[in-house]
């Protein structure tokens, strides 16, 4: 299991790179720059591929409506030639609220789009000419729409010409192309007890259609760590990442449009859901964040005592996780690393 961190959206970037030497030496293996509707993922990713050597570098997530498929695969493969081959393209359709609320773009048919920007990535970084003529992108323009032009590849000889794709997918259709096409899965909100229910039917039909080529699927979470004996700090710890959930669960989208408040009701959290979503979207966020369930915040959470979190992690990985990002929860960085050099201890011995 490879551990990983996922650096932060509002702000600290330059204090966490200057820990993330330090992170490295306790064997952090990769690092994961989100792109909500903060700073882009992309100038911060060029300089961590600039300031290490070992550590490899992940977007988590570039969102598939805000660049065109060519500019992604670009992306991609300047980022890992800068990076000497260190390079994960994380990639998802995000939600309503960012594409349309921030980009002002309009978010249709993010299976369809998905599955073709993968393709025409594999294209671009194989160093083809880049002919698509698909449902959502048409490469070149055809002729009555546009000048005529013919159809390019890349100049450049990418490292690799396959650079490892993981997409975070929640829903039931996305999820089983993510098995399907892509190295990797990103999901968010993971209960291993539970997500068989979830998306175990997805998974296997995905896996059916899966290229042999791509190997294993790559199952990579995001969840809080702390390690402690004190079962005080560890609840408030756990009550600390409310009102995160409560923003996803509540926020994030209308009613009948949020994937995450979706993925609480299929674990069968129903009501509960239904309440975050009423008082966040009423405006009550501190009652929302009141709301979420604290057996869904412990269970999908590495928080408790050493031999609690070793128990965690076994469960993470019976259910197939391979790749757990870890957000150390403590107030120093001397804290964090030491959480980052247990953790994985810890999974060195699953």
């Amino acid at each position: 299991m490879r551990i990983g961190m996922g650096l932060n959206y509002s702000g600290g970037f330059a204090e966490t790179v200057a820990e993330l030497a330090e992170h490295e030496a306790a064997g952090l293996d990769i690092v994961w720059v989100p792109e909500a509707y903060s700073y882009d993922a992309v100038s911060q990713l060029g300089f961590l591929a600039a300031r290490f050597e070992r550590l490899e570098i992940a977007s988590g997530i570039l969102q598939i409506y805000t660049r065109t498929p060519s500019l992604t695969a670009m992306t991609a493969a300047g980022l890992d030639y800068v990076s000497g081959g260190r390079f994960t393209l994380g990639i998802g359709a995000s939600g309503p609220q960012v594409i349309e609320g921030f980009h002002g773009v309009k978010y249709d048919s993010p299976i369809g789009r998905t599955r073709e920007l993968i393709d025409i990535c594999r294209t671009v970084w194989r160093r083809e000419r880049l002919e698509h003529q698909g449902r959502y992108y048409r490469i070149p323009l055809p002729a009555d729409e546009g000048t005529g032009s013919k159809p390019l590849k890349l100049i450049n000889h990418p490292v690799r010409e396959r650079i490892p794709i993981v997409l975070a997918a929640l829903g039931p259709k996305n999820v089983a192309m993510a098995a399907e096409i892509a190295e990797g899965w990103l999901p968010i909100f993971f209960v291993p007890e539970k997500a068989h229910r979830v998306w175990g039917s997805s998974l296997a039909q995905g896996r059916a259609a899966r290229d042999a080529e791509l190997g294993p699927l790559d199952i990579c979470l995001q969840v809080s760590l702390a390690i402690t004996e004190d079962s005080a700090t560890a609840d408030a710890l756990l009550d600390g990442m409310r009102s995160f959930v409560a923003l996803y669960m509540g926020g994030m989208g209308a009613k009948g449009r949020n994937f995450y408040n979706d993925v609480a009701r299929r674990y069968g959290y129903e009501e509960a859901a239904a309440t975050v979503q009423d008082r966040y979207l009423a405006g009550h966020k501190d009652e929302a964040a009141a709301a979420v369930p604290e057996e869904l915040l412990r269970s999908m959470s590495l928080v408790g005592p050493r031999s609690y979190v070793a128990e965690r992690l076994q469960a993470f990985a019976d259910a197939g996780v391979t790749t757990m990002n870890v957000t150390p929860l403590a107030g120093t960085a001397a804290e964090r690393v030491a959480l980052v050099g247990a953790v994985k201890e810890l999974a060195a011995d699953l």
